[in-house]
């Protein structure tokens, strides 16, 4: 063979390693996924589809981004482990060729007064470092400049080793940022005693009116056999001392009872208990007193910065820490970019790109001092997302629940640029999607189906976007369905007169809102919708209000408890067996024993991952096997949470079962689209458009003249929110007016009359850009809303 033969190149066999491009997925059975097999490519944008109900969550983020999470978890150390939640391993045979998943879904950021939009992200800390190095006059360390953290002093002894044992003296002393009066939080409480207490009752005659201060519980006989008042005195008859003691006194351990405990003042007791907890995840019965209870009001010593005197006089520019966090971040970025310091400038560098990051996921008009807890889920979700934007991970798998959700159709196309420059750099981006304008972006389709809950949990299609077109699924047929502009408008039967609305980003906002019709409240994300909507026609009398405030639910909720449905259930069975409705409860008298009424048992494996098994005494029925031989319209209770709303509604329509209250609420539920759930599936394992629905279904029997719903079409496929227009137009018809602050286009073209506002976001915002109807809209194409409007009417 000659030397030139020997040095030509020759062609390599791919390398092995190369051959790992697909996620295979066989036997997947989470939820009501039936026997789920599918190939997803690697380093592609793969979106999936279908109706709401149908899997796609159970596939995606419970089989897949679970396990993967699971198995990364089961890298670190066992004591590592011991501080993580355990993960039980899918319900899947096989699970192939899996990344490190990050998943970035719409749960709400914690609710906690100190977790601000600059805390969530990096900014707020690179914020810190930057006055540190250039305020003026400086005052310490970035710690200085942060409300989260207090100034401490403190001097002791402290023993070294040098030669022999000797105490050195030392003083500690760190500078934190925090507000002292309001301790980072930004506003005060303002307790009204009259709701604590009744000053014309003794202890005895049970005068704490507090909820847990029963006359009998422990609370009450801390107070009673304290020592420190007169149970049997009445509270106004108290001397100053007393009721210094009462209300304010410091921790001190003492026994009562023979058991040791620490007796402290009512007001910092319920401080601690009650006021420093998050309200959204107190029981009604808290929330509803510390409403009643406290009023919170703006600090008057940082004036609601949150930050110590101190860490506001220092200066860049005449601008504090606190004017900056209170900037637009649009505004921020502005700010930073004439910053001119060689000094910090890989610093100024990293800041810039956070802010930049922002602006470009449309997220510019919030301000870095904004709470996370008032951010909503598509909010919350694209927050996140900024960690992810400059990182350096490739080969990830994203994982995107509804990333469209709260964006205004101009604002997708952003969205989409987003994924796709994620995908670019390597990663598989999985999107849950019901949106064409994010669809169509898709490298790969999965339609899961063909119908929700038992009627879904296979796989209808696998293929490009326009193969799902001609594909026959629903997703396919539905593609590109256009609504028309609504030719034949309701005429008023009133107005609602707003005047001078000012909430938030609005500048003071004059508007006639007509009654009797379905009025549709649009504009791009942070245009001011939801604080027009919310904060001038709040929640009361004759209003019911249905926001986006997601539903807490444990593992025993489900929808027969959380819509009350169970009561008239439990009743209907105890009149027919004659026998108490606490055991028709699986919470209460009639719970199995054995997994006290949860179905499963939980064992906690040690350092493995804990596992959930079904109860083998119950049989997963929850219920005590006494109670399964009662039984109402040769059903028993069990049977009854298994039945679909669909079948329940049957059920209870006619015969011995007929219950005119269960068919009510069963009959609202089937409105709302949510005839395939269960009644007795935990919440736990509903979808966001789920848990939307069955709020909306539970809301619809309050007495209301005005319904005021928020971003209805969430998580709703396209073939969906046909029926909810139809439900929309029943409650109009019925005599009701109903104001949907809305994105979608099909909800806009079905309104009788649209309010824009506009024209940008933050303080681009806040102005009324068009009210009419929907074809005027069309017609003059004045504003963003009118021209993505025109365009999916095609007009």
């Amino acid at each position: 063979m000659s030397k030139a033969t020997r040095t030509d190149p020759q062609p390599s066999a791919p390398h092995g390693a190369d051959s790992h491009d697909l996620i295979r997925v066989l036997g997947a059975r989470e939820n009501n996924l039936k026997d789920v097999s599918i190939e997803i490519p690697k380093r592609r944008l793969t979106v999936f589809t279908g109706v709401s109900g149908s899997g796609k969550s159970s596939l995606v983020f419970n089989t897949i981004a679970a396990e993967s999470q699971r198995l990364i978890n089961e890298t670190y150390s066992s004591f590592v482990q011991g501080f993580m939640p355990t993960l039980a391993r899918p319900e899947v045979d096989v699970l192939e060729g899996l990344t490190t998943a990050i998943i970035v879904d719409q749960q709400r950021m914690g609710s906690d007064p100190r977790s601000t939009v600059g805390t969530a992200t990096d900014a707020n800390a690179m914020l810190r470092i930057l006055f540190s190095r250039l305020g003026k006059p400086h005052i310490g360390p970035p710690s200085a400049y942060a409300f989260n953290v207090p100034s401490v002093k403190a001097s002791g002894a402290i023993t070294v080793e040098r030669g022999a044992k000797k105490a050195v003296k030392a003083t500690f002393n760190r500078t934190g940022g925090m507000c002292v009066r309001c301790e980072g939080r930004g506003t005060v409480s303002d307790i009204d005693l009259t709701q604590l207490y009744d000053d014309s009752k003794s202890l005895n005659e049970g005068a704490i009116t507090i909820p847990g201060y029963g006359s009998d519980g422990w609370n009450m006989r801390l107070y009673k056999e304290s020592g420190f008042v007169d149970p049997d005195k009445a509270i106004r008859k108290y001397t100053k001392k007393e009721l210094h003691d009462f209300l304010h006194h410091e921790p001190v351990r003492m026994k009562i009872a023979g058991i040791n405990m620490t007796y402290e003042g009512l007001i910092p007791r319920i401080q601690k208990s009650m006021l420093s907890k998050d309200k959204e995840a107190m029981q009604p019965h808290i929330r509803a007193f510390v409403d009643r209870a406290v009023a919170f009001t703006t600090c008057p010593e940082c004036d609601g910065t949150r930050l110590s005197e101190g860490a506001r006089s220092s200066k860049i520019k005449r601008i504090s820490i606190a004017d900056a966090c209170a900037m637009q971040i649009s505004d921020l970025a502005a700010w930073v970019r004439d910053l001119d310091e060689p000094s910090v400038a890989p610093l100024l560098s990293a800041l810039q790109q956070t802010l930049d990051s922002f602006v470009e996921i449309g997220l510019g008009y919030l301000a870095l001092n904004r709470p996370a807890g008032t951010l909503s889920g598509g909010e919350a979700q694209r927050v996140k997302m900024i960690r992810h934007l400059g990182s350096s991970l490739t080969d990830v798998t994203y994982v995107f629940d509804e990333p469209t959700a709260g964006l205004h159709p101009h604002d997708i196309q952003r969205m989409n640029d987003l994924l796709l420059r994620l995908r670019d750099k390597g990663n598989t981006v999985l999107v849950v999607e019901h949106k064409p304008e994010t669809i169509v972006i898709a490298d790969h389709v999965v339609d899961l189906g063909p119908g929700a809950g038992t009627g879904g949990g296979s796989v209808c299609f696998e293929g490009t976007v326009e193969e799902l077109r001609t594909g026959g699924t629903v997703t396919g047929r539905h593609f590109d369905d256009r609504a028309s502009v609504k030719e034949t408008l309701r005429k008023p039967t009133g107005t609602l007169e707003i005047r001078g609305a000012s909430a938030n980003n609005l500048r003071d906002v004059d508007v006639d809102v007509p009654l009797g019709v379905l009025v549709v409240v649009t504009g791009v994300a942070g245009s001011g919708k939801s604080s027009l909507v919310h904060g001038s026609i709040p929640a009361g009398e004759g209003v019911v209000s249905i926001d986006q405030a997601p539903i807490r639910g444990s593992r025993r909720s489900n929808p027969a408890t959380y819509t009350g449905l169970l009561d008239p259930i439990r009743k209907a069975f105890a009149k027919a067996n004659d026998v108490k409705p606490a055991l028709f409860s699986a919470n209460s008298e009639g719970a199995c024993p054995t997994c006290n009424g949860a179905g499963v048992i939980y064992t906690d494996l040690a350092m493995m991952a804990g596992v959930a098994t079904t109860c083998e005494d119950c049989e997963g029925k929850r219920f005590d096997a006494s109670v399964l031989e009662y039984h109402l319209g040769g059903r028993d209770i069990s049977e009854v949470l298994a039945m679909s709303v669909d079948e329940a509604e049957e059920f209870f329509g006619a015969g011995e079962a007929h219950t005119p209250a269960a068919q009510r609420v069963l009959g609202r539920l089937a409105d709302v689209g949510l005839g395939y759930l269960t009644l007795g599936q935990p919440l736990t394992t509903l979808s966001g458009g789920e848990r939307q629905r069955l709020k909306l279904a539970t809301h619809l029997g309050d007495k209301g003249g005005v319904y005021v719903l928020d971003e209805p079409t969430t998580g709703l496929h396209l073939a969906d929110v046909e029926q909810l227009l139809g439900l929309l137009d029943r409650i109009v018809d019925s005599g009701k007016s109903v104001i949907v602050v809305e994105h979608h286009q099909a909800v806009m073209a079905h309104a009788d009359w649209i309010i824009d506002l506009g024209p940008g976001a933050g303080h681009d915002g806040g102005r009324l850009v068009f009210e009419g109807t929907p074809a005027d809209l069309v017609a003059a194409r004045s504003t963003l809303t009118g021209e993505h409007l025109a365009a999916y009417v095609g007009s």
